[in-house]
């Protein structure tokens, strides 16, 4: 872990135990990148409130951290393009883009863990398939972290203001 991505706040996962967590770590509460844990609850939350555009930029500021070929950087990478497809499909009706975007997210995290950081990526990767022929499939869909579908808070629009100043 570097010290960039140390971040002592972000609690344990609420279930089981996903790739990126270790118990027995005492830096990050566990985590091996705290930084990017939080990046991932406000992500999800603002995804499932329909935010996309301030999901993408948790995602795209966390992003930032790690250099390229790395597994964080794949997975922050695919999740950003998550997040703008359906800021392309639910914004614009521009299901042509969606696709393109999915397409690349999928690029990005066939080599992510499962379980990375307690997102169900198994669930992200098959809607997204699932959505490449019918763009449908994404409506009334959530991202699953740590078992559980988030619901934004005020907390999630104050991180990812913070994240512009």
């Amino acid at each position: 872990m570097s010290d960039h991505t140390r971040d002592n706040t972000v609690a344990p996962p609420i279930s089981g135990s996903p790739t990126g967590w270790n118990e027995g770590r005492s830096t990050s509460n566990g985590w091996e990148h705290g930084t990017l844990r939080r990046a991932v609850i406000h992500g999800i939350a603002l995804y499932n409130a329909h935010e996309f555009h301030e999901s993408h930029d948790c995602f795209e500021a966390e992003w930032y951290n790690y250099g390229r070929g790395t597994t964080e950087s794949a997975f922050l990478h695919g999740m950003v393009q998550v997040a703008a497809g359906a800021y392309k499909h639910f914004d614009f009706e521009n299901d042509a883009g969606m696709r393109r975007l999915f397409d690349t997210a999928l690029q990005y995290l066939r080599d992510v863990p499962d379980d990375y950081y307690g997102i169900d990526l198994h669930d992200v990767k098959t809607t997204l398939e699932d959505a490449l022929t019918d763009p449908n499939a994404v409506h009334g869909w959530q991202i699953e972290l740590d078992g559980a579908c988030p619901e934004a808070t005020p907390t999630d629009f104050e991180y990812v203001a913070g994240l512009e100043g």
